[in-house]
């Protein structure tokens, strides 16, 4: 137990360490906190250029709120609990396996390593994305997850920061699911995942973003505004009423499975879900709707 302690408390004073070098350092290229937010304003530029809701307000409904959950769940949450909780959780788990007389690398299919770096970052991005299609169908179907997600399809108005409003709970759940597959892989360079990093935080504010774009053949590969305004739609048929679109990044999973929906031209259609009406409207109060919600 003293070890998971010690691990818990380090986690801590590393990633403490670590954001402040990423404040203060702007001399390496996979600087996550300057990327995230040259990403986020030249989104955001895009969207005042090209507005696909012309009457949408550029500081449009819960634009801070959106901005607050932006930044409170890539770095400040990452600081109090997730960083922590991962590095002890994935020790545990490896304890827990050699007690069974199994390693982690016994379960190793082959090494990153051993493959062309672009072949290697093919397959590390293929398979978390589909891990995380498969995660994200799972927050829509399972009722308690969807307590935690309704946070994220509180969203009235549709902008790029509304890609990072969601309750802390989801990346507890993503980051569980996602442990054993990417260890069956192997390892990967942090400056390698950091360009995965990047593009799917680019195709995820782009697919929030006020944007009437599809990216023509392409949306059959990538996740995009037109098709993700109908994963945020209010009412939908009952044939898909546990949710459509789940693809994070790409919508190839989609279009694979049978989950893709895009009926018409969704510019206008009502988001969020039913009962919204009554859903907290501060960041306070919807981090402590799913403890409280029966």
């Amino acid at each position: 137990m003293e070890k998971y302690i010690d691990i818990f408390k380090n986690s801590y004073s590393n990633y403490w360490n670590y954001l402040k070098y990423e404040l203060i350092d702007l001399n390496h290229w996979d600087n996550y906190f300057y990327g995230l937010i040259i990403i986020s304003i030249a989104v955001w530029l895009l969207e005042i250029a090209f507005p696909w809701r012309k009457r949408q307000a550029i500081f449009r409904k819960d634009f801070w709120l959106d901005t607050f959950y932006m930044f409170f769940n890539f770095f400040i949450l990452n600081l109090i609990i997730l960083i922590a909780l991962s590095n002890t959780v994935s020790e545990f788990f490896n304890d827990t396996l050699k007690r069974i007389g199994i390693s982690i690398g016994s379960l190793q299919l082959f090494d990153v390593d051993d493959l062309p770096k672009w072949l290697g970052l093919l397959v590390f991005f293929l398979v978390s994305d589909f891990v995380q299609w498969n995660t994200h169908r799972l927050l829509h179907r399972v009722p308690l997850l969807w307590n935690f997600h309704k946070v994220h399809h509180s969203v009235k108005e549709m902008g790029f920061a509304a890609h990072l409003r969601y309750h802390w709970m989801e990346p507890v759940v993503y980051k569980s699911l996602l442990y054993i597959p990417l260890a069956i892989i192997g390892g990967f360079d942090a400056q390698d995942v950091a360009i995965v990093y990047f593009f799917a935080i680019a195709i995820g504010h782009l697919n929030h973003a006020n944007l009437g774009w599809d990216y023509g053949i392409l949306k059959y590969v990538f996740n995009n505004p037109k098709m993700h305004i109908w994963h945020h739609a209010k009412e939908l048929p009952k044939h898909v009423r546990y949710g459509v679109n789940f693809g994070l990044t790409l919508s190839l999973w989609d279009y694979l499975f049978k989950t893709n929906y895009v009926p018409h031209n969704g510019r206008d259609i009502e988001l969020g879900f039913s009962g919204d009406e009554t859903f907290p409207k501060d960041f306070l109060s919807q981090e402590l709707y799913p403890l409280k919600k029966k």
